[in-house]
């Protein structure tokens, strides 16, 4: 078995496919290394079990909006008791359960075949609430309608892909401070070890009446009332929580401990199967009237939904000043979240260039999270974003876009198997999620703590991303912060000659702007702009001796995952 699956590496990697994708032993000039094609369709494997809940999560929220069906009540606005409407909105979740799927399939397909990146996309939590509660509201009691809302996320995504083709979104990304871009993405990781440890995950951590959080795990009955995850007594004793821990964690980090491929894909479906019989005290389907209903839908096995409500029904009304004022939230809520989630998996992946501090394919990948953004408002779902869930492939040995390409393939084959795939409950991903968390909050050791003007910043961004569980948030705040504190000290300096500086600000981290300016060089080239080769080579020089260092979470991330043929035939990987 191992002979044909070196057999089948090597075969791939010689292959027209293996140089696309710069598989190792490729020949490209810049293969990836540890690369591998079976690797890869693990990882993607992975990766989509990871992401598989926003199938019937995101299909849930956005329907709440009401979708495209007309409430008449006069007395009831929101039409909570209307069975006809009730009827309707159904009919949109299980549309949107096909919408949110084919979305997934076609720019996680796009993202590996054009930006060769093991990200997966998807229509993404946070925004689709926005989406769904703020923008639309409660079944449409919102600013504005379903359709018109689609129509802000339609025009945002060929705003995006005109601000990525001038490379402005990657330029926004490389001029921010190392020591903030290291602390999104560990940032990144607290925010996914905090879902997996949440009620959508693990339940392990709950809310509380008066500490806003605190520990979760209770059963049904002990819930504070009419506050569902508020545990009044009997924390910790929930029996899926600890199927979710010892199975989908534990075991998991000990398959990991022995290098057995798949390890997270195995506990993930370990814990899905035992998790589906009805008559057990860990099972997905309860006997309850939301159970009955989840169980309906799972014995379906194979459904498929036209697109009869939300396909196809955007109202262009730009007229309305509110569907600006939509536009604009997204706008700047999706820029820095997707930007800055695509960079922070890139660099996870190890895929960061150490000059310009772009990434492998950045503006191929901003471009098809641009449009991919406009065609899934034509399917009536919320803006498709970068899926931090792509770590747990990353994790798993990704590293190129082949990942990516079979998370599209397996979203496609959700689209007619949707019970199955929108059955893998949350204790199933929750103790994934924490593992890589875990993998990803490494990124800590190479923030500069010996200055304090970097530190707090770094720290603030850090710590706001999980707690106001969005990454945008976190860094603005970052920013924010860092301008704030630095900017009166630059200005004293600069007045006195560099005579009044901070005591130790040597230890300060020096802000440059990487080489490149601001604009692509296919656009540079076509103007004549483009900077003399030997030019650029010097800002090259003198940008590596200041800043190049070597990326240790992610070098050794790719260690631990190459197989150990591997390092026996590249021992100076070592």
């Amino acid at each position: 078995m191992v002979n044909f699956v070196d057999r089948l590496n090597a075969q791939v990697a010689f292959s027209p496919i293996g140089r696309w994708f710069r598989l190792e032993g490729s020949g490209h000039p810049k293969e990836r290394i540890g690369s591998r094609f079976v690797t890869e369709i693990r990882a993607g494997l992975t990766t989509w079990a990871a992401m598989a809940y926003i199938i019937s999560v995101n299909a849930s929220i956005v329907s709440d909006s009401g979708g495209t069906c007309v409430c008449t009540s006069t007395t009831d606005p929101s039409c909570t008791n209307d069975t006809t409407y009730l009827a309707c909105v159904n009919d949109v979740r299980n549309e949107l359960i096909v919408s949110t799927a084919s979305m997934a399939a076609l720019s996680s397909f796009l993202m590996g075949l054009l930006a060769n990146l093991p990200v997966g996309m998807a229509p993404g939590l946070g925004l689709n609430a926005y989406f769904a509660y703020s923008i639309v509201g409660k079944h449409g009691t919102g600013m504005v309608t379903y359709q018109e809302a689609l129509a802000a996320i339609f025009l945002e995504g060929w705003i995006f892909l005109a601000l990525s083709l001038l490379g402005l979104r990657q330029w926004l990304v490389r001029i921010i401070p190392e020591s903030l871009v290291l602390a999104v993405g560990a940032g990144i990781g607290l925010l996914i070890a905090f879902i997996g440890l949440s009620p959508s995950g693990l339940g392990v951590i709950g809310g509380d009446t008066d500490n806003f959080v605190g520990l979760g795990g209770c059963t049904a009955d002990n819930y504070v009332s009419n506050l569902p995850y508020y545990c009044q007594h009997g924390q910790l004793r929930n029996p899926t929580m600890w199927l979710g821990i010892f199975l989908g964690g534990v075991l998991t980090v000990l398959l990991m401990l022995y290098r057995v491929r798949g390890a997270i894909l195995i506990g993930i479906f370990l814990v899905s199967i035992i998790s589906w019989p009805r008559p057990t005290a860990v099972t997905y389907f309860p006997h309850t009237d939301a159970g009955d209903e989840l169980f309906d839908f799972f014995k379906q096995v194979v459904a498929f939904h036209p697109l009869s409500k939300v396909g196809n029904v955007i109202n262009y009304n730009y007229g309305n000043p509110r569907v600006w004022y939509a536009l604009i939230t997204f706008l700047y809520v999706d820029i820095l979240d997707t930007t800055g989630t695509l960079y922070s998996m890139a660099k996870f992946a190890g895929l960061r260039d150490p000059v310009t501090l772009d990434f492998e394919g950045s503006t191929a990948a901003y471009c098809v999270d641009a449009f991919s953004i406009s065609m899934g408002a034509l399917v009536g779902t919320s803006p498709v974003t970068a899926f931090i869930e792509s770590a747990t492939g990353i994790s798993e040995g990704g590293k190129t876009g082949i990942t990516a390409i079979v998370v599209g393939f397996a979203f496609f084959v959700s689209i007619f198997f949707a019970p199955i795939f929108a059955s893998i409950p949350g204790w199933a991903t929750g103790g994934a999620l924490i593992i890589v968390g875990s993998l990803m909050i490494r990124n800590v050791r190479e923030i500069n703590w010996d200055y304090i003007g970097d530190a707090v910043p770094a720290f603030i961004t850090l710590i706001i991303i999980p707690l106001s569980y969005n990454i945008a948030y976190g860094l603005i705040a970052g920013i924010l912060s860092y301008v704030a504190i630095n900017f009166i000290p630059w200005v004293i300096r600069k007045l006195t000659n560099d005579r009044i500086v901070p005591p130790n600000y040597d230890a300060s981290e020096e802000w440059t702007i990487p080489p490149g300016g601001i604009f692509p060089l296919w656009l540079l080239q076509i103007t004549g702009r483009a900077p003399p080769s030997d030019e650029g080579l010097v800002l090259q020089e003198r940008y590596v001796a200041r800043h190049a260092s070597i990326d240790t979470a992610s070098q050794d991330h790719v260690n631990s995952g190459r197989s150990i043929s591997t390092l026996e035939k590249h021992p100076e990987a070592m």
